[in-house]
């Protein structure tokens, strides 16, 4: 647990209570009083009631949709469906600034519905709420339908054969079981939606901003530390209470049912009702998922004269998009590949020996060591990137202008996928194996050399892929301290789209393409890879 702890410490709470003091601290002493004065503010009361609405609304709507997703994952067999699934998950491991520009090129300025209808729904709440079910839609097939396909449907049936009707057998029998995985799939959700940044600052224009969004506006552009800093212990302590919560759901759903091997569980659809529901739900992931994705290619190749690769010819040229970059576009490909990769390499080091010493003690203290790995999830991102700038700029830590800082920020947020990860997987291994291989003369690293990695190493590679997708797209810390002349692809995509100008707009498209492919075909790797019951949630 020491390195752990250490480098939470060092990258984690240090620069964010050297922000959180910066701002409530002056030469008097502490300055509580300012959290009531910021609190009521007008403006900033609307940006909590908007930061939380629109969370509730999101997670209601994707919950609305998703549900009979994961019906069908779970309980129908069809042609094609393992690719499906893939396709499902891939906005989930998308950057959100690429979620936020496939949008834009579908209900933007010049998008799709604007060129066919004349209809523009950015700088509006619905773009918000779409985009925001288009990133989640995978959290609700993955999390329900998982336990979904592993209820026993005889226990429905028996409801049936004694008198109860079909929705009256699934609302007494199947509702409640689900009950567990539908709010931890909610809580993930509204977790997602309540601290989104890069949807909200391309679709929502100057008239809506959450939380992060806020804290960035006020950090970056107005310098106002000391209303950052009170947004950003609002948006922890909420966040906190969302992890409990989803916490005590997820423990509750580990302990309270007998699950059966999903292979058996799963049939072709029978009868036009269910026929009609396989139709929806494609229907569904073709106009949410698909066409997204389709129109942000399809605007990547669509330049001034016809189709082509003028856009893709352009990230190679040096001061592109109107001096927007120090280098070529086409750099942050290569920049963005490093940073993730060493990210990748240090969240499996960090999380992997985080996992393990988990599963190998108890306690409260143990329980608040897991609470402390999952809280860069709920702290600003722009607080972290920002506070890496003010603290660590002095020997011996000195990191202000190496190369190593960006994966560092990459990394804290990582390492909770590789723990979620491999956490399961740890715990399924049998201790008496170790002991075993202890009794005979192996010494501890050898016993987990020769026992525990060969039972872990699928759970490995499917941790460093969510690390290294997460990283790549990582975009709140990294806009903050990614140097002018080492741009990672979100960042350069976000720089684009903020300056006006068509080749502007058309290399943004065709960076978040190639950010689309890289992100699609990890995820493709990881459908490979993964276990059939022992994958954690996702």
């Amino acid at each position: 647990m020491a390195l752990p702890l250490a480098f939470f410490g060092l990258f984690f709470a240090y620069p964010v209570a050297a922000i959180v003091g910066r701002g409530l601290r002056s030469d008097d002493g502490w300055q509580f009083g300012r959290i009531g004065e910021v609190l009521a503010r007008p403006d900033i009361a609307d940006v909590l009631w908007f930061t939380t609405w629109q969370a509730l609304a999101s997670t209601a709507l994707t919950l609305l949709i998703a549900l009979p997703g994961a019906y069908v994952f779970a309980r129908f067999e069809f042609p094609g469906k393992q690719l499906l699934r893939a396709v499902v998950t891939v906005p989930f491991v998308l950057p959100t600034v690429v979620v936020g520009t496939a949008f834009l090129a579908l209900v933007g300025r010049g998008g799709m519905l604007d060129e066919l209808w004349g209809v523009r729904l950015d700088t509006t709440v619905w773009a918000i709420l779409l985009a925001h079910v288009f990133f989640n839609y995978a959290v609700v097939v993955r999390t329900v339908g998982g336990l979904w396909a592993q209820l026993d449907p005889r226990q429905e049936e028996a409801a049936r054969v004694l008198g109860a009707g079909r929705f009256a057998a699934w609302r007494r029998v199947t509702l409640p079981a689900l009950g567990p995985a539908v709010a931890a799939a909610a809580l993930m959700v509204f977790l997602f939606t309540f601290t989104s940044f890069g949807v909200v600052q391309i679709l929502g224009g100057p008239a809506y901003s959450t939380l992060e969004v806020e804290v960035y506006r006020q950090t970056a552009q107005l310098l106002d530390l000391p209303t950052a800093a009170v947004l950003t212990m609002v948006q922890f302590v909420a966040v906190g209470a969302i992890l409990g919560v989803h916490a005590w759901t997820v423990r509750k759903r580990e302990t309270a049912l007998r699950l059966v091997d999903p292979a058996g569980t799963a049939q072709r659809p029978r009868g036009i009702g269910q026929r009609l529901l396989l139709g929806a739900v494609l229907l569904t992931v073709a106009l949410l998922i698909v066409l997204p994705l389709g129109v942000l290619v399809e605007r990547s190749f669509d330049a001034p004269g016809g189709y082509g690769f003028r856009y893709y010819r352009a990230l190679q040229e040096a001061g592109s998009g109107g001096g927007t970059f120090l280098v070529p576009p086409l750099e942050a490909i290569w920049n963005s590949l490093q940073y993730a990769l060493a990210a990748t390499a240090i969240a499996l080091l960090v999380g992997g020996l985080a996992a393990a010493a988990l599963t190998r003690r108890g306690g409260r203290f143990v329980r608040g060591f897991d609470a402390l790995l999952m809280v860069p999830l709920g702290v600003s991102a722009v607080t972290v990137g920002f506070g890496f700038l003010i603290t660590l700029d002095e020997p011996p830590l000195d990191l202000r202008t190496s190369w190593i800082l960006v994966p560092l920020a990459q990394a804290l947020v990582g390492v909770p996928f590789v723990v979620r990860t491999m956490l399961p997987v740890l715990r399924a291994v049998d201790g008496r194996l170790r002991e075993a291989a202890a009794v005979l003369g192996a010494s501890p690293l050898r016993a987990w050399r020769e026992v525990d990695l060969p039972l872990v190493r699928r759970a490995l590679l499917i941790a460093a892929g969510f690390a290294f997708a997460v990283s790549l797209g990582e975009f709140g810390a990294t806009v903050f301290i990614a140097r002018p002349d080492h741009p990672t692809l979100p960042v350069a995509v976000a720089r684009l789209l903020g300056r006006a100008g068509e080749m502007n707009y058309g290399q943004a498209m065709a960076l978040s393409t190639i950010l689309m492919l890289v992100c699609a075909a990890s995820l493709l790797a990881l459908e490979r890879l993964r276990p059939d019951k022992t994958s954690g949630e996702f």
